[in-house]
């Protein structure tokens, strides 16, 4: 599979054809032909354990009093422990370009020690009362990499208290935490085909109510089936209709695949992202076998 959705790639005589049903910023829906849970399933492990993304990594805690502009004085501590803010910061999705960002231990600018080019530089500076929000975090460099989701509530600081923290984001992959799992929500299902033999329909719309997903609608006093794809299997119609009036089936050489992502990255970064690591890895894996020739 090649890193361009609507392509279709050949290998040997076969192929298989991705066609883009949506995408959202944060959501896209595919229908994959002429393939088998097996590859599909290996675009579902790369999209959540291998698509890189930004995250909070290092944490630093200024100790001691901190006096705002008009000469009063705060303590700096928050009523939960530095851990917990920090486990918290990490999850926050950070805005990821993976055009600008390189990982830390490949970038041949810093050597690892961090630079623009694999590091992002977060300060946070707030006194209570008041509720610190992640949209509390302001980039130390570009604007452009504020965080997205400004109302994620990180702490509560009640009066006299107050937080200074510089944070340090990197990216990284969700095979090594979950914080940096760009995808969620992936799944994949046969296509559902959809039969109705209409002489054996005594009239009775109970079988069209019964359907949690709103497949079927009535028709010119026929039922019809307006949307397959939000089939769930359920077979609930099959069992109200009576044997052999609705016929549920699967396509199994067509399979919709729907997944999300966090925000970090687009629906359309993350899977294009995805495709190229496998096409990477499968090319990886084709030429060590041709060597054993």
């Amino acid at each position: 599979m090649g890193p361009n959705p609507g392509a279709e790639e050949e290998e040997g005589g076969s192929s298989i054809k991705l066609e883009v049903q949506e995408f959202g910023d944060t959501s896209g829906s595919l229908i994959l032909t002429k393939t088998n849970p097996g590859l599909v399933n290996a675009l579902r492990r790369t999209l959540i354990s291998d698509v890189p993304r930004m995250a909070i990594e290092d944490v630093e805690f200024h100790l001691g009093p901190i006096r705002s502009e008009d000469g009063k004085e705060f303590e700096s501590v928050t009523p939960l422990f530095d851990e917990i803010i920090s486990h918290r910061l990490g999850m926050i999705h950070i805005p990821t370009d993976l055009e600008l960002f390189e990982f830390r231990e490949k970038c041949k600018d810093c050597k690892g020690e961090g630079c623009p080019n694999c590091t992002i530089m977060y300060a946070l500076n707030k006194k209570g009362p008041s509720t610190v929000y992640s949209g509390d975090l302001e980039p130390v460099g570009d604007p452009k990499l504020k965080v997205a989701d400004e109302k994620i509530p990180i702490v509560k600081l009640d009066e006299g208290q107050a937080v200074l923290i510089y944070a340090t984001a990197i990216l990284g992959t969700g095979k090594a935490h979950a914080k940096w799992q760009v995808a969620h929500g992936v799944g994949y299902k046969f296509y559902p085909v959809i039969n109705v033999n209409h002489k054996k329909w005594d009239g009775d719309e109970t079988c069209i109510e019964v359907c949690p997903t709103d497949v079927f609608k009535i028709e010119k006093g026929k039922i019809a089936v307006k949307n397959p794809e939000a089939c769930i299997y359920c077979m609930l119609c099959e069992e109200a209709c009576g044997k052999g009036c609705v016929e549920i089936d699967k396509d199994t050489s067509k399979i919709l695949f729907h997944f999300e992502t966090d925000g970090s990255l687009s629906s359309k970064a993350a899977l294009t992202t995805a495709l190229r690591i496998l096409e990477d890895r499968f090319g990886s894996l084709s030429s060590k076998a041709a060597k054993l020739k």
